[in-house]
């Protein structure tokens, strides 16, 4: 089974990523180390990714056994189950700037968040039957991680739409 874990950046993937006990591919490196890039987005600060390159990179790459792709791109890409993580806006907005991010670029974020931008790209792309909202504005990584592995063994239905921040608007 593949599981996409996607959010907005700062919603906390790679924290939870970490405390997994399934393999986790971070598309992140991958799209870095394989060149699996169109073009540099100079004004946000990233790399375009080119998806059928890394469609096709884990067709054959990471095809065997239960895995986690993570990336805010993860949902674009083939998978069983969604996992969207979510944290409400203004803590959001502080994670960003504590890791440097520009105000800007915090900004933009904190408003796809209030705007289910990724959770509605996921449900578009699988369907609500198979995306899994985490809200992680409280959550540890491990309790996140925790909620995580309880969607692997079935123990969680699924939940899209079940967060809502557009109060933060």
């Amino acid at each position: 089974m593949r599981v996409a874990l996607t959010g907005t950046p700062g919603t906390g993937k790679t924290s939870a990523a970490g405390h997994l006990s399934v393999p986790v591919v971070a598309l992140g490196d991958v799209i870095e180390r394989e060149g699996f890039w169109t073009e540099r987005d100079d004004e946000r600060d990233s790399l375009v990714a080119d998806l059928n390159a890394i469609e096709g990179w884990l067709a054959t790459e990471a095809a065997d056994g239960d895995h986690i792709v993570e990336s805010h791109l993860a949902h674009l890409l083939p998978a069983d189950r969604v996992v969207v993580l979510r944290c409400r806006p203004d803590t959001l907005q502080d994670r960003l700037v504590d890791r440097g991010v520009s105000a800007t670029k915090a900004q933009e974020n904190t408003e796809s968040e209030a705007l289910d931008v990724v959770l509605s790209e996921a449900v578009g792309a699988i369907g609500r039957d198979q995306v899994f909202e985490i809200d992680t504005t409280d959550r540890t990584p491990e309790a996140t991680a925790a909620a995580i592995e309880a969607v692997l063994a079935g123990e969680r239905e699924p939940s899209a739409g079940t967060v809502d921040f557009t109060d933060h608007l």
